[in-house]
């Protein structure tokens, strides 16, 4: 975990590393090793204060994220089933 003197400089800090790797909330918090909702609160309700231009950028990938989130569950969902049928070696569609 880094320290970082403090909030403004940590809300930068996070956002410039959300931007260069179009990372998302919970990629960015488990990187620096802080809470989901300590990133989120600081690039949603701390940056526009600080830096206005780099909040704008932040809030296109959050909404690009929050527009794919679906996508991304549905892929998990499938990855667990699929892992499951090659455990049990059969597919178990529900009663019939």
């Amino acid at each position: 975990m880094m320290y970082i003197s403090s909030e403004k400089e940590r809300c930068v800090l996070l956002a410039n590393f959300m931007i260069e790797n179009q990372a998302t909330v919970r990629i960015t918090a488990a990187r620096f090793g802080i809470s989901k909702s300590t990133v989120h609160k600081d690039v949603t309700q701390v940056l526009p204060h600080v830096n206005k231009s780099l909040y704008l950028h932040v809030k296109e990938i959050l909404d690009k994220n929050k527009q794919e989130r679906h996508l991304r569950g549905g892929q998990a969902t499938k990855r667990k089933y699929l892992s499951q049928t090659k455990q049990s070696g059969k597919i178990s569609r529900g009663s019939a």
